[in-house]
């Protein structure tokens, strides 16, 4: 398998929520994602890991993923380890990704920022020679990502660049919306009962429609998606920059 974009979150629904409209920007554009979740997200206080699961796959279906995969790490206590690393670096060389977005690597929630760091050494050690991996016992070749780019999440933190997701916003909330258990829905009263959360009411979509419109006025759109450089990007000509 041959990916173009990697998207790699530590719960389910932090691609959704931090990255997904540029992901599906590039898929207008016939590009290939692929989805990686290291957890279930089993840790929520709303719903359970057996109804993300399908949620995760409901959103991944609307958004025309190639695939989502779930490495059930252990949600809240994953740690950063030879045996987490080798997992991540199994799928990297299994879908062979060009470029892979990964978790903030600094925000509220302590997981996001730790699966940040695994995932862009992993994208470093999976292309080392000497590292042995195996997909159905068939050993695996090296192979590393062009690129590793860290979205932004909850923190205000300051992009190195944006993508421009305007025409994307409303599938944008589409897919975050398909996490029911998570968000907040009028006709969602089988979640009644559930604790509240900093994501579970109403007033959370301004939040989020608000991030990504700071996001967007720098550029002159009205929405846009803001990202960490692993390194310095490079482009061809001044005129590749927006």
């Amino acid at each position: 398998m041959k990916i173009d974009i990697l998207a790699i979150g530590a719960h389910p629904d932090d691609v959704e929520l931090s990255c997904c409209g540029t992901l599906l920007r590039h898929i207008s554009q016939g590009k290939s994602v692929g989805l990686l979740d290291l957890t279930r997200g089993e840790l929520g206080s709303r719903g359970t890991a057996e109804l993300r699961d399908v949620e995760a796959a409901d959103s991944a279906k609307k958004m025309g993923a190639s695939f989502r995969r779930n490495l059930r790490m252990a949600d809240g206590l994953f740690q950063y380890s030879e045996e987490n690393l080798l997992r991540i670096v199994e799928v990297i060389r299994w879908c062979h990704p060009t470029i892979v977005l990964a978790n903030a690597p600094d925000d509220r929630h302590p997981d996001h920022a730790r699966a940040a760091k695994l995932t862009a050494d992993a994208c470093f050690y999976a292309g080392l020679v000497k590292i042995e991996t195996t997909y159905e016992g068939q050993a695996q070749a090296a192979w590393r990502p062009k690129a590793v780019y860290h979205y932004i999440q909850d923190k205000d933190l300051k992009p190195d660049f944006v993508v421009d997701i305007t025409p994307f916003m409303d599938k944008k909330l589409e897919l975050i919306l398909t996490f029911r258990s998570q968000f907040f829905l009028p006709d969602a009263s089988e979640f009644d009962a559930e604790p509240k959360t900093p994501i579970s009411g109403k007033d959370f979509f301004e939040f989020v429609k608000s991030k990504n419109r700071a996001f967007g006025r720098p550029i002159g759109a009205e929405f846009a998606e803001g990202f960490i450089a692993g390194r310095v990007p490079g482009v061809s000509d001044l005129f590749d920059l927006g």
